[in-house]
């Protein structure tokens, strides 16, 4: 699980080292040289034994665990935090493992969110609970570490936005994924996953087996509207196998590719929004260009950044900042959501928009979707229309 460790140059000392056991080598200043005394040493590399009690070794069984009994993604998820933790304590034992260290680990990360830290310590503890429920552990040490609460996907996106977002997008495929997501209240999961043998024509839904459907419990329906289900069959057309929704290039959009969309579609958004944004971002940029650093590192070497290199620079991240502060960052998620409270206002009872949602639990759409509590003349209305619509005297 481990990586091995890579050579690094470093400028001060004019050589490359390599870090083996917390022990700094130095390889030499020349990089060929010093490559081939790096491999060297790892071909005899000091051997480490990992006791039964390691915390890593605890981890690589329950990392295991997870890829024979969990989903790719589960895995994935875990395995990223994990791996982490365990680059910062590799000779940990369980039973010197106390709470700070989780605690010490999470505020490595100062630019974390709350929800990044509140990942990062569940991940930790469901690897200890998990040594105890299969008997490697008599106890977890770190039972009770408190799990920091999470920041709420508070981001509603009103009709008015993505008429916006949409007369903004020349993009098909994304158009497709954005209108898809708005119509159905689909999951990302879901609808970047959904292929032809998913689709049921005859009911307008798509039905994904319980083997597949988020939790494993039932099959997951997601009903189509008349909008969705004609992207819906033209996309099955175009890929009659794997997955329906796809980049211009063909490819299948992934939440990464998704988000990055989006990111460059609120960009797009304040650039045409406003011509005077043009200003704001060569203001910003002549600020910015003058924190850069003159130089970049290139194989150990500093190399001299050229004017239009500076500026270019400069202006990304003008840009960059100048959307974030401006436009609203959009989602899958956010349309989803978006979708259940409008579903709400529209009268539909709870009951129902929980089921169309693929809720288990009727419960989450009070817990997770709030936005409606955010809107005083929707609230407004319900409270006169539950006192029999009596007007005040």
């Amino acid at each position: 699980m481990p990586h091995f460790p890579k050579p690094f140059f470093k400028r001060s000392r004019g050589s490359w080292y390599v870090e083996i056991d917390r022990k700094q080598v130095k390889l030499g200043p020349d990089r060929e040289g010093a490559f081939r005394r790096y491999h060297e040493l790892m071909r005899q590399p000091e051997a480490k034994v990992l006791t039964s009690e390691s915390v890593v070794a605890l981890a690589d069984q329950f990392l295991g665990w997870l890829k024979s009994h969990r989903s790719p993604d589960t895995f994935s998820w875990y395995q990223y935090r994990i791996e982490r933790f365990c680059r910062r304590y590799p000779e940990l034992t369980t039973d010197a493992l106390k709470p700070f260290h989780v605690q010490q680990w999470v505020d490595s990360y100062p630019k974390l969110s709350r929800t990044s830290k509140r990942n990062y310590v569940r991940s930790v503890k469901r690897c200890l609970k998990w040594g105890v429920q299969q008997g490697y552990l008599a106890s977890s040490p770190i039972e009770q570490l408190e799990v920091p609460g999470g920041d709420r996907k508070e981001t509603f996106v009103t009709v008015e936005e993505y008429e916006r977002l949409l007369a903004h997008l020349s993009d098909q495929a994304f158009r497709d994924l954005i209108v898809t997501t708005w119509e159905t209240g689909c999951r990302p999961q879901e609808s970047l996953r959904v292929e032809a043998r998913h689709v049921d024509l005859k009911h307008s839904r798509w039905v994904f087996p319980k083997s597949e459907s988020k939790g494993k419990r039932q099959p997951r329906v997601v009903y189509l509207t008349p909008a969705a289900l004609e992207i819906t069959q033209r996309r099955m057309n175009e890929f009659p196998t794997g997955p329906l929704f796809r980049n211009r290039n063909g490819n299948p959009w992934t939440p990464d590719s998704a988000n990055c969309a989006f990111d460059r579609l609120r960009t797009r958004i304040f650039q045409r929004s406003n011509p005077a944004n043009e200003e704001l971002v060569a203001e910003a940029a002549t600020r910015i260009r003058l924190m850069l650093s003159p130089e970049r590192i290139i194989e150990g070497d500093a190399v001299p950044k050229s004017p239009r290199q500076l500026q270019a620079e400069a202006r990304r991240k003008a840009l960059a900042e100048l959307v974030k502060k401006h436009v609203p960052r959009y989602s899958l998620y956010a349309l989803r959501h978006s979708w259940a409270t409008n579903a709400l206002k529209s009268g539909v009872d709870p009951l129902t928009t929980a089921i169309l949602l693929g809720h288990s639990d009727p419960s989450t759409l009070s817990r997770v979707y709030q936005h409606l509590g955010l809107n005083p003349a929707h609230m407004l209305e319900q409270a006169r229309r539950a006192s029999g619509g009596a007007a005040a005297s």
